[in-house]
């Protein structure tokens, strides 16, 4: 099994060269973790690019990371649990969870990055694992 460090990388890479929405980033490169192909991983999250497609929603790589935990722990009570640690973690790192403030829209002032938000719930999401 790759390293936690690796597997943030290599997610933060797939949304960096625009391959993957935030969400598959993180659902593709712990599809093994998940129990599925990495085809099924990206229809599975084919539709949460740009925070559930409007901006509006949560950062599309907290819905990747809620995805793994539901499909590889197959305990919801164990994986609404560590989803919210996840979500207080990005929270406190990054000011946001909903896409449309993390990309500065409306405020002019981008709190972070897709690729760095990528990286930070890979992070967060192997800390549970």
């Amino acid at each position: 099994m790759m390293t936690g460090e690796s597997r943030k990388q290599i997610a933060a890479d797939k949304k960096r060269c625009n391959s993957h929405n935030c969400a598959q980033a993180i659902l593709h490169t712990y599809a093994d973790v998940a129990g599925i192909s990495e085809e099924e991983a990206m229809h599975i999250a084919s539709a949460f690019g740009v925070g559930m497609g409007n901006m509006e929603g949560t950062c599309g790589a907290l819905i990747g990371a809620g995805l793994v935990l539901g499909l590889a722990n197959k305990d919801k009570v164990k994986s609404m649990k560590q989803m919210r640690e996840i979500m207080t973690k990005f929270q406190e790192r990054n000011g946001a969870t909903q896409c449309k403030l993390l990309k500065g829209i409306g405020t002019k002032v981008v709190l972070r990055e897709c690729p760095l938000c990528v990286a930070d719930a890979a992070e967060f999401l192997e800390e549970q694992l």
